[in-house]
């Protein structure tokens, strides 16, 4: 299983609002171009992150900028906004037979270590702000 490639365009969409001087709009064709994609998938994750509040786009005044401080945004807040990831991140396949012995407990043998797991990512995610992403782009930020 693999998280889409939506987070991380995600992150470097924010990341590049964050580094923009403060009032200078983005268009969706300009964060295309640094991400190397159509910007109708810049629009649709723009999109996205306008209805989870971390963003605003003004396509009259031709542009996007943050809602929020970039550090005040932490990459959780981002995996929520663009990830469709409904109940848990990992799941067990459809019906195991409950005739085998396996198939009858790996359900239960895994929950808690999924459960961990997904809890160790989601904190990962949530002790990382925009901010320190955008710190990490060393010469443009400093």
């Amino acid at each position: 299983m693999q998280i889409s490639s939506r987070f991380s365009v995600a992150v470097h969409v924010l990341t590049l609002l964050a580094v923009t001087p403060v009032g200078e709009l983005l268009t969706s064709d300009r964060m295309a171009g640094s991400v190397n994609t159509n910007p109708v998938v810049i629009r649709r994750i723009l999109g996205q992150l306008k209805k989870a509040g971390l963003v605003e786009v003004r396509a009259a005044a031709g542009g996007t900028y943050l809602r929020r401080a970039p550090a005040d945004i932490t990459l959780l807040d981002v995996y929520r906004a663009v990830e469709v990831v409904e109940g848990d991140l990992f799941s067990i396949h459809d019906k195991p037979n409950p005739k085998c012995p396996v198939g009858r407990n790996i359900q239960v043998a895994l929950d808690d270590t999924l459960r961990r797991a997904q809890a160790a990512l989601e904190q990962q995610l949530a002790g990382v702000s925009v901010a320190q992403v955008a710190a990490g782009m060393g010469e443009l930020v400093g």
